[in-house]
C-alpha cells in the first residue's frame, strides 16, 4: 500500500476494431473506492445505484462501494460500432475503518472541474487531494494524493516530501531518471518518506503521482473485496453467492439496464 492505494490496474493501450469491444459483467465490491481515469477511449459504467454514464478521458469517476455495490463496465454502443483505442488506469483506494460500511455512492467529476496547471515543464491535473497549491473537488475521508502528469517536451520535476506521508510515481509511458537510474513505463517508484526527489522525465512521458497518509492498518484483498477484517470478506462472499443471479438483494442489488449477466464468485 501507498497511502490508501491498494490496487493498480493499467489497461491498454489496446485497439478494438469496428464491431469489437469489452464487457466486464456485473460484479460486486466492498470496502473501497474505485477510481477510473482514461487517457483514450470510453467506458460505459452502470451500477446498482442506477448510474449510467460514459467515462471519457480527463474525467475522474469515483465509485465508493462501502457496504456493497454492483457495477458493470462495457464498450459504449457508438464506440463498439466504430472501433476505438482504450488506455487508462483503474485504482482502488481503501476506505478507512470508520467508513468501510458506508452506503455506496458514485460521483463523476468532469475534466474541466479538476485543477490543471503547468509545473517545471509538465502539465498536471490534481485528481484527488491537494498538490502544488491546487485542490481537487473529489471528497475522500482520508488524506490522499493523486496527480496525473504529462511531459510532452520532457520535464525536470521536484516531488516534495511534504506532498504526502507516502508517495509513489507510476509511469504510464515514457521513462524517468532519478539519481542516474532510468525507469521505464509500467514501473512504480515508491519514494523515500519525507525526501524531496528530483525526477527527469523524458519527452512524451505520462504518469501519475499517488499516495497519502499511512492507512489505519493493513488491508486484505480477495477478488473484488477489500476489508480490514477477513470476516467482512467472508460475509460478502456469502452474500454475493446467495444474491447473484436471483434478482439481487438489499446488499447487492441488480444493475438497472444490465440484469441479464453477472460474474459468479470464483
Amino acid at each position: 500500500m501507498v497511502g490508501p492505494f491498494v490496487f493498480f490496474d493499467h489497461f491498454g493501450p489496446v485497439a478494438y476494431a469496428p464491431g469489437e469491444g469489452f464487457d466486464v459483467r456485473p460484479h460486486p465490491h466492498i470496502g473501497l473506492s474505485t477510481v477510473t481515469y482514461l487517457f483514450e477511449g470510453a467506458i460505459e459504467h452502470r451500477d446498482s445505484l442506477g448510474t449510467d454514464l460514459v467515462i471519457r478521458p480527463g474525467a475522474v469517476n469515483w465509485m465508493t462501494a462501502g457496504h456493497g455495490i454492483v457495477h458493470s463496465e462495457r464498450t459504449p454502443a457508438p464506440e463498439r460500432e466504430a472501433g476505438q483505442t482504450m488506455h487508462g488506469l483503474q485504482t482502488w483506494v481503501a476506505l478507512p475503518k470508520t467508513h468501510e460500511g458506508v452506503p455506496p455512492a458514485f460521483v463523476h467529476h468532469a475534466a474541466d472541474t479538476l485543477p490543471e496547471f503547468e509545473r517545471q515543464g509538465a502539465r498536471m491535473r490534481v485528481l484527488a487531494g491537494e498538490a502544488f497549491g491546487h485542490v481537487s473537488p473529489v471528497q475522500f475521508p482520508w488524506p490522499i494524493l493523486y496527480v496525473a502528469f504529462e511531459a510532452d517536451d520532457g520535464a525536470n520535476l521536484i516531488v516534495p516530501g511534504a506532498l504526502a506521508e507516502e508517495r509513489a510515481i507510476y509511469l504510464v509511458n515514457g521513462s524517468a531518471e532519478i539519481e542516474g537510474q532510468t525507469f521505464e513505463e509500467g514501473q512504480m517508484l515508491v519514494l523515500s518518506d519525507g525526501a524531496d526527489v528530483a525526477i527527469r522525465l523524458a519527452p512524451g512521458t505520462k504518469g501519475v503521482i499517488c499516495g497519502g497518509a499511512v492507512m489505519d492498518g493493513p488491508r486484505k484483498i480477495e477478488w473484488n473485496f477489500v476489508a480490514s477484517d477477513q470476516a467482512l470478506i467472508e460475509q460478502a462472499k456469502q452474500d454475493w453467492q446467495n444474491s447473484a443471479g436471483s434478482g439481487g438483494s438489499d446488499r447487492f442489488p441488480t444493475v438497472p439496464g444490465d440484469k441479464d449477466e453477472w460474474i459468479p464468485l470464483p
